[in-house]
């Protein structure tokens, strides 16, 4: 199975500086966070660190992209971060970055150690095509709220991430829904890294050549692609 997601024009439109690079992997060994992983995050806090150099994570250029671009669509950067943001938030926090399970470990510890958002889909668990796409405001959302399944509507000219059966992802990559996420039982999976300018297209391909790399060590023998950057026109 091959997916190769898509961005729509209006999204391209809306963001001429963004690249996504996906990294497809099969015949993943997954699992509950372990000592290996943590220590991967705990490195990825320390190389964080070390690239603010004092800063708050919202001061780096390309996060501050980030932030002008989620207020572009109507969003509040302040109160709906992107992913690498919330997480180098975390990072910096007393309270540390989470440990989910191996996989999104793996993938948290690049994204943090690169301000990058990334972003990890079951692929067994995605219907039909991956597309960025803005909004019209009538797709569903399945999220979980008060420990209940419940749907969600983004709002209209709000950029998602969606499949056949519904949105994926909120507000670019804000927050997952429960339908697709890397669980302890993944074996395939589907990576998102997402950058804008003025991040250089270098500077996120070396971050999914890290995240396949990674995932190589330990899923020996996994079958791992990295596809071609997609920078907008």
């Amino acid at each position: 199975m091959t997916l190769t997601p898509t961005v729509s024009d209006d999204v391209r439109a809306l963001a001429p500086g963004f690249t996504h690079i996906a990294v497809e992997a099969h015949g993943l060994v997954g699992g509950p966070s372990n000592d290996a992983g943590s220590a991967l995050l705990d490195d990825a806090t320390r190389r964080l660190a070390a690239r603010l150099d004092g800063r708050a994570p919202h001061e780096d250029p390309h996060m501050a992209a980030w932030r002008a671009t989620y207020t572009a669509f109507g969003s509040k950067p302040s109160r709906t971060r992107n992913s690498a943001e919330a997480l180098a938030r975390r990072a910096l926090s007393k309270a540390g970055l989470p440990r989910i399970n191996l996989l999104v470990d793996l993938y948290n510890a690049v994204s943090v150690a690169r301000l990058i958002p990334v972003g990890g889909e079951d692929a067994d668990r995605i219907e039909g095509g991956m597309r960025l796409i803005r909004a019209t405001g009538e797709e569903d959302f399945v999220t979980v709220a008060g420990g209940e399944e419940t749907v969600e509507h983004p709002d209209a000219g709000e950029v998602v991430w969606r499949d056949d059966a519904g949105v994926t992802c909120r507000r670019w990559n804000w927050r997952q829904g429960p339908r697709t996420r890397l669980t302890e039982e993944t074996t395939s999976g589907i990576f998102l890294l997402e950058s804008l300018a003025p991040m250089p297209v270098a500077e996120v391909t070396a971050a999914a050549a890290e995240l396949a790399e990674l995932l190589a060590k330990f899923s020996p023998g996994a079958d791992i692609a990295v596809r071609a950057p997609e920078p907008s026109a």
